[in-house]
Formats: structure tokens, sequence, C-alpha cells
């Protein structure tokens, strides 16, 4: 068998046999699990109330958990509260390939976002269970905490959730140290858990595509490329406060006027670049907030996402310049705070994602190649291993609210190419 030297030492193999190519995970139960983890948390909206550390999110874990056993994993609650299931491979020297999803939603939030990935997990394993396959490497499902409120789980995971963040407030109303024992962690013992870089032969996650693109090209399959970083800033423009009713329109340093002209100015400026990059100003405060006195101080907060950190950088600086151009022609001042990098970008695994898109062929699937615009626990999990995530379509691309659909067939989908995926790779993957 001739050798071809590829990234993360892919070898070209003889491939799975016909009784694992012809492997298919069960739609209805995979529907139906699905359908009965949605129950936990269910409000009178139609939407759901599991956030993270609820007693929603706790009863939905046991239910899951219990289907984890079914599948013959062993399972396990670490130090962070992520839930792990084992399989054992035939090959224990080799490293485990991983792949999992979240349990949490946002505070009304949808059935299938985060459920999609983690209950076809367990199904791939089911569907090996059932079968008897046994694969080289050791498998891995890992269910992470509190993606929602922060990549808790996987941060933890890679030990980048520090002692700070473990104080932060969720959703649930208890903190993130409250919140991970309540499910079960120690969060006393986080830093134990950390994972190296190596540790893990892949990682993979299916996930619902947000952004609408698979919906309206009719497509069944997103190759994701990589999750994009996510840059925030926020801009202060000071002029001076005074009377609303007294002073000139002459005569008035108003810094919500270079404000609302930067908001324009933003929108037309990530639009001059080629590319997939975006911009927003979701957040603006004036000070001292009242009605009939003008502003003297004006506070903004634009964020950039895109899988190059060097093109938000570019967009920044050209934000930075007009924002300076607009104080100045206003008589006003204007400063900049770069708040934090919330997430840096993951590029997906060259390699991988040829598998996957292999996988959706084999499958009669079609496919296309995309960023991801939203986070993940696979950008996480890409500080230790190589990733690869695979999109299904989201109805209109809705997601976060109780009107987030994907439909059983579209599902289905997804899990089989999961679950070819990780057949292919457990052959390829040396």
């Amino acid at each position: 068998m001739k050798k071809i030297i590829l990234p993360f030492l892919f070898l070209i193999t003889i491939g799975m046999t016909r009784a694992q190519s012809d492997l298919k995970v069960n739609q209805e139960r995979l529907s139906n699990s699905i359908q009965q983890l949605a129950t936990y948390g269910k409000n009178q909206a139609g939407g759901s109330d599991r956030v993270a550390y609820s007693k929603h999110d706790i009863a939905a874990r046991a239910y899951v958990k219990e289907l984890m056993l079914q599948a013959g994993l062993d399972v396990s609650v670490d130090y962070a509260g992520n839930l792990i299931g084992k399989k054992a491979g035939k090959k224990p020297d080799l490293k485990p390939i991983a792949f999992g999803s979240h349990l949490d939603e946002v505070p009304n939030g949808g059935d299938y976002d985060g459920p999609v990935g983690s209950l076809s997990a367990i199904e791939v394993v089911q569907t090996l269970f059932e079968n008897q396959v046994n694969t080289d490497h050791p498998l891995e499902v890992i269910l992470f905490t509190n993606e929602e409120g922060g990549v808790v789980g996987s941060r933890a995971l890679v030990g980048q959730l520090s002692t700070e963040a473990l104080q932060v407030k969720s959703s649930s109303g208890l903190t993130q140290y409250e919140g991970i024992k309540a499910v079960g962690g120690h969060p006393d013992r986080i830093m134990e858990l950390k994972r190296n870089k190596g540790d893990l032969a892949a990682f993979l996650e299916l996930h619902i595509e947000q952004g609408g693109n698979l919906d309206r090209e009719g497509i069944d399959i997103g190759v994701v490329e990589g999750i994009v970083a996510i840059e925030w800033y926020e801009f202060t423009f000071k002029g001076f406060a005074n009377h609303a009713g007294t002073t000139p329109m002459n005569m008035r340093k108003d810094p919500m006027l270079p404000a609302a002209r930067l908001v324009l100015a933003v929108n037309e400026i990530v639009n001059s670049y080629d590319g997939a990059q975006v911009a927003t100003v979701g957040k603006i405060e004036a000070f001292p907030g009242a009605g009939n006195v003008i502003p003297g101080e004006v506070k903004l907060n634009v964020e950039i996402r895109d899988l190059s950190s060097e093109k938000i950088h570019q967009v920044y600086q050209a934000i930075e310049e007009k924002a300076q151009l607009l104080a100045k022609e206003s008589g006003t001042e204007v400063s900049v705070h770069h708040i934090e990098v919330a997430s840096k970008p993951a590029l997906a695994n060259p390699e991988i994602q040829k598998v996957i898109e292999s996988s959706a062929k084999e499958l009669g699937l079609s496919s296309m190649h995309l960023p991801s615009g939203a986070g993940h626990d696979a950008q996480e999990m890409a500080r230790i291993a190589p990733i690869g995530m695979i999109f299904i379509p989201s109805k209109d691309g809705i997601s976060h609210s109780p009107q987030e659909y994907s439909s059983p067939e579209d599902i289905a989908n997804g899990a089989n190419v999961l679950l070819k995926t990780i057949l292919a790779l457990d052959k390829q993957l040396q």
C-alpha cells in the first residue's frame, strides 16, 4: 500500500468494509429523542427555557445520560460538568476521535441548536453498538456545559476558563461556579481536567447552520471552513452636556451626531471589502441619558467577525479613522477601547473537510463549503485537536428562537455524514 504524506499524518487506506459503508442511523429514533429532549424546559410560548444549570437542564442531562448508557458508553461528569461518554477502541494506543455539542439553550430558545449535534453523536454510537462495529480508535462523545453562556465547558477542557470567569453569573441566576457544582462538576479542580494538544485525534461537531445559506440554496450539507474570530471595540465620543432647550444648534458639542454617523459608516465600510466579514453596532449608551439634556458622552460597541484576524484589523482601522474624522468635524473627542478578543479564528482541518465532503457525496447529498459566523465549542477544541464541523439546514436560517426548525430528514442526513466521517477518519488517521 503506497503512503502519501499529508497534514496530520493522513494515509490512503483500503477503506471501510461494505457492512460499515451501508450503516445508517435510525432516523425515527433520533427524531423522537430530539422531540423528547425538547420537553425539558418547554414554555407556554413554545420556546425552551433550558438554560444551563437550570432545573430543566439538570433533568435533561439525566435523560441524555440514560441514552448514552443505552448506547454502550461509559459515562462520567468531568470537573467542568461536561457529560463524557467513552467507547473503547480496538487499538487503545490510538488517540480518541471525539464528537459532540451541547444541550443548553438561550432563554426562550429553540429545540435544535445544540441538541442536533448532541443527540446525533449518541445515535451514531448507538448505531455502531447495535451493529457490533468496533472502531480502531477509542470514541468519545462530549456534551459540553453552558455553551450558550460563553462556551464554558469547552474552555475548561482546554484550560482556558479563568477563576474570574467562574464568578460570572449565568442565565440561570447561578454563577458559573455554582452552576457547575449543581450539574455534578467540581469547579475547584477544573484546572486538573485540562487536555493538551495531541490528546485527541480529531474533534467533530454537527450543528444547524444559523446563516440560512443551506436553506436558501437547497443544499443538504455544509462543510465548515472555519469559525470566525470575534472582536469587540467600544467607541466613546465626548462632547459637552447642556440644556436641550436653551443651547442654540450652532453652539452645541453633541457627541450623538458623530456616533450616529459612525453607525452608518460601519455598514458602508464593512461592505467596501470583498469577503464575508460582518460588523454590527448592537449597543449605544448616552450620558446622562435624559430627553431634555444634550448628551455629554455617547458610547457605542462595534463587533467585527471574520475568519481572518488580519481582515478584522483592516476593517477596524478604517472604522477608527472614520470615527476620528467625525469627531473632528463635530468638535468632539473620540477614544477607543478594545474590550477583549471574544474568540480567536479556528480553521477546520482541510483533510477533515475533504472527508466530510466525500462522505456527503457517497450518501448522495449535496454540499457546499462555508464559514461559521457563530461561535461553537469546536472553536475552543481547535486549540488541542484538528477539527471538522458539519452543518445542516435550519429553516429560513432561524436560530435562538422558538421558530428554529430542522426537518427529521435533514437531521438524519447530518448524522449519517457524521457516522461516515468518523468511520473514514478511523481508517485514515494514524
